[in-house]
């Protein structure tokens, strides 16, 4: 059921209305004695994560006993981003998940059905994981709190994508996002009914009814002054809130051109994107509205490194951003990649294809670092003094030399197609 709903693309619902809100769907779910909370990382800041799970400790107090940060594939989170996101929540309730050693099987989807979602390209089964503090944690109530905005590799992030990927492990992390990277990243975007979906739908369903698992779901846009805010809170312990806050999110995060962009300057802030296994945002979420041969510049001041994991750090800098048919085969050719498809479908999330190029001007890695994954390489001092952040407006810009960009502040925030990518 909904516990609570409100939002449309014109809402603002401040820190005020966010506790009343949130206080009034916990009156309505009841009394617990021992909460597991799961939010997103640093990686997802603007979800307003953080000032939600701080509500909950407010709430709930010693009842609250386990906070899991989503963390997938992500480095742990420090004692500096726990404090920037969630405030002064005591440091002992957070737990640090390892998606190589702390997950439990709960189920596998047959390969059958992988095979029908990805048309016969891939046939193996999909092990649906959980980090075992959720599965046996003995908890009464598992609270999944997380923004829902157009997503690469799911339609549509949130939901039990917080759970089965941000909790998940090592195969069924790597296996679902090699499926939707067959699947097409274009087929799913902004979809929050999809193959990729079902499937994890299916094991929600099939595996972990009996978890009392209920969702606290965020939308976020841009207010008139360029302000984030909140504009949609969904709560509810089945698929209707998701897709309320999904219908919500492509009014608000979706935005479709008559033309395609020709050049398109993307911003990563350096507090939220050092890798380019987050940074590609920039190509995932912009590629639909690209045009032939136009171009993505990628102002990426943090920029460190490749994968926020040492090994497929290690695979991005051997195999590189090389498109589709080169991330297949090599696969085939390659023990390793077909060990690590999660670093596989990375490679291919991150390709142009060949279609439109990618240009990154980063504040740590250098020319021939950047270079050697294929992509281009621009001085970032240079970058900035054309492109500057604090002068440009998200949306259409025209530089002084007669040059239109389209600048984007947060590529996390949004998904941009031409209507012809819409078919």
């Amino acid at each position: 059921m909904i516990y609570y709903q409100r939002g449309s693309e014109n809402s603002v619902i401040d820190s005020q209305s966010l506790e009343e809100g949130l206080f009034s769907a916990l009156d309505k779910i009841g009394k617990k004695k021992k909460v597991l909370v799961v939010p997103p990382d640093q990686t997802r800041i603007h979800s307003r994560a953080g000032e939600i799970t701080a509500l909950l400790y407010k709430y709930y107090k010693n009842d609250l006993k386990d906070i899991l940060p989503a963390l997938g594939t992500h480095t742990p989170m420090t004692n500096n981003q726990i404090g920037e996101m969630f405030g002064d929540i005591p440091r002992d309730l957070f737990r640090v998940h390892d998606w190589r050693k702390d997950v439990v099987t709960v189920g596998t989807v047959s390969g059958d059905m992988v095979s029908q979602i990805t048309n016969g390209a891939l046939d193996y089964s999909w092990p649906a994981q959980l980090n075992k503090i959720v599965l046996n944690g003995g908890h009464d109530l598992i609270l999944s709190v997380g923004q829902v905005v157009p997503h690469e590799v799911m339609g549509m992030a949130n939901y039990n994508k917080n759970l089965f990927v941000g909790t998940g492990g090592h195969e069924g992390i790597n296996k679902s996002h090699f499926i939707a990277g067959v699947y097409g990243m274009e087929n799913l975007m902004g979809k929050a009914d999809n193959p990729v979906r079902g499937m994890l739908n299916y094991a929600a369903g099939n595996f972990i009814p009996h978890l009392p698992v209920i969702y606290i779901l965020t939308v976020i846009g841009y207010d008139d002054s360029g302000k984030l805010v909140i504009r949609g809170l969904f709560i509810g312990d089945d698929i209707q809130a998701f897709y309320k806050a999904s219908e919500l999110s492509l009014k608000v995060n979706f935005t479709v051109f008559d033309k395609p962009l020709r050049k398109v300057v993307v911003y990563l802030d350096p507090v939220e994107y050092k890798s380019t296994w987050l940074g590609n945002k920039s190509i995932y979420r912009t590629r639909m509205a690209m045009d032939d041969g136009g171009e993505i510049i990628v102002l990426a001041p943090g920029l460190k490194e490749f994968g926020e994991d040492k090994e497929i750090d290690r695979l991005v800098r051997k195999y590189g951003y090389i498109g589709t048919p080169a991330v297949l085969e090599a696969v085939r050719k390659n023990e390793e990649l077909r060990q690590n498809l999660g670093a596989a479908a990375h490679l291919i999330h991150g390709s142009s294809e060949g279609r439109f190029s990618v240009t990154y001007c980063p504040g740590h890695l250098s020319r021939e670092q950047i270079e050697s994954v294929k992509f281009r390489y621009h001085s970032l001092v240079d970058a900035l003094k054309k492109y500057d952040p604090h002068k440009m407006k998200d949306g259409f810009n025209m530089m002084p030399d007669g040059e239109e960009v389209f600048y984007i502040s947060n590529p996390s925030l949004g998904l941009w197609s031409s209507k012809a990518r819409l078919g």
